[in-house]
């Protein structure tokens, strides 16, 4: 069994509006092959609590938005630290950099299949050698 192309889509465009708020590492996951209850996890973190409560809302914002669903359930936003967005199919997570360090999400479902998020790749530096000098 593979997630089903919606919540695919619903991953996706929680990272694109993650990745806007700048959202670092994020990455997502086809879990329904291990767990009965959701097709798909999303993570990412943020330095600071307010990143994380940031990047947050404008995840709710987007999938309201975009697909006019709301979390059925959503837990730590008080403290800013991890954050779960549970929209049924695809479970959001936005932690603090040092809070996803120490749980290892990625360790933990690191052997489900990845699911591409088509962020846009970053731009690479100037090479300043390339640059003439002015």
């Amino acid at each position: 069994m593979t997630a089903t192309t919606e919540s695919i889509d619903l991953v996706r465009s929680a990272a694109r509006a993650a990745d806007q708020k700048k959202a670092e590492n994020i990455v997502a996951f086809d879990v329904s092959d291990s767990l009965a209850i959701t097709d798909a996890f999303m993570v990412a973190s943020a330095p600071n609590e307010r990143q994380v409560a940031a990047v947050v809302d404008a995840v709710e914002e987007a999938l309201i938005e975009q697909f006019d669903r709301r979390p059925l359930r959503r837990e730590g936003k008080g403290e800013g630290r991890w954050v779960l967005l549970d929209y049924g199919d695809a479970v959001i997570h936005v932690l603090h950099d040092e809070d996803r360090a120490f749980y290892a999400l990625e360790r933990l479902w690191g052997d489900s299949p990845a699911i591409d998020v088509q962020l846009p790749e970053a731009p690479l530096p100037a090479d300043d050698a390339a640059t003439p000098a002015v």
